[in-house]
């Protein structure tokens, strides 16, 4: 796959997330010209289309044109028959026919992927792993999942959800190894990994033992500065994380991994968890490169915005 005819107009792409709603505006030659960002609405789905349209509009007018190529990266699962998506991060979104409503509000045909996939396809496309023959995005942010992508494309599966590694079940030993609940998750299964080495899943680590900070970058903070709830949360996340790396590496064998979301920006991460992953693999095993993005937050939204010009 290639970045599209760089001779292409402007086109759209919107990273719909669990803490924030990007739009990033590109040129035919895939240039950001416009950008901007919002919360995004939990609870209310009217709010939530409300704002969509409201940042479409906002560029619109900003560019001086409307565009008629919007990529849309939305969160959590779309059921292919239905229409209905099912959003853990985004509860107002679970049950609803997104793309539908927003056709009909914005008056012009989407694209619709999954978020983190539309970050793997970017990433995969003239990013960190551009030029690996299979490559895997994996996000650690407020939830925690991915995308897969061989020769530069996307590999979706038959229910459209490859790459959902935050689904699968944390395994006992670790949970008792570690100390651990067994945590529900709003996916309705319970003990997905999501909930553990995610980065909302780094602040639940800390609180589970004795600490209060209330994201990733206040245990990290803590952690620097010498407490040792936060330490200790730190290493048990590695530890968890090391065996979910391990366990995509046997079932995709990816070249590459790019990590994206907040806890890509945690440089000594990279340092740490190929040793972490490692520990999990049998013999003879090698860990592949583990890579920061190279588009950073943009990631997803630039992924969307090749979805729109396929």
């Amino acid at each position: 796959m290639s970045e599209r005819d760089p001779t292409g107009g402007t086109c759209y792409g919107l990273d719909i997330g669990g803490s924030k709603i990007e739009l990033v505006a590109f040129d035919g030659a895939m240039r950001a010209v416009h950008r901007q960002r919002i919360n995004t609405p939990h609870e209310s789905y009217a709010a939530f289309l409300d704002a969509v349209c409201t940042l479409v509009a906002q560029a619109d007018a900003a560019l001086g044109s409307r565009c008629a190529a919007i990529g849309i990266g939305l969160p959590g699962v779309r059921d292919r028959a239905s229409g209905r998506q099912l959003s853990a991060n985004v509860p107002a979104l679970t049950g609803q026919r997104v793309g539908a409503d927003l056709e009909a509000r914005l008056q012009r045909p989407l694209q619709l992927g999954n978020d983190l996939q539309c970050f793997a396809l970017s990433e995969a496309n003239g990013g960190a792993a551009d030029g690996y023959p299979s490559m895997f995005g994996a996000i650690l942010g407020t939830g925690a999942g991915g995308g897969y992508c061989l020769d530069g494309r996307l590999v979706t599966g038959h229910n459209g959800i490859a790459g959902e590694w935050g689904h699968w079940s944390i395994p006992a030993h670790l949970l008792a190894k570690h100390g651990l609940p067994l945590l529900d998750c709003g996916c309705g299964l319970r003990g997905c990994l999501e909930r553990y080495v995610s980065g909302s899943g780094v602040a639940a680590l800390h609180r589970h033992l004795g600490g209060a900070s209330a994201d990733a970058a206040a245990v990290i903070a803590a952690a620097q500065a010498g407490d040792a709830a936060a330490r200790q949360a730190l290493a048990v996340h590695l530890d968890l994380l090391g065996h979910a790396f391990a366990s995509l590496v046997m079932a995709l064998d990816p070249h590459v991994i790019v990590l994206g979301g907040g806890l890509s920006r945690y440089e000594p991460l990279y340092a740490v968890l190929p040793a972490a992953v490692q520990a999990h693999l049998f013999a003879g095993m090698r860990v592949p490169p583990i890579l920061p993005p190279r588009f950073g937050d943009a990631g997803g939204a630039r992924g969307a915005a090749l979805l729109a010009r396929a």
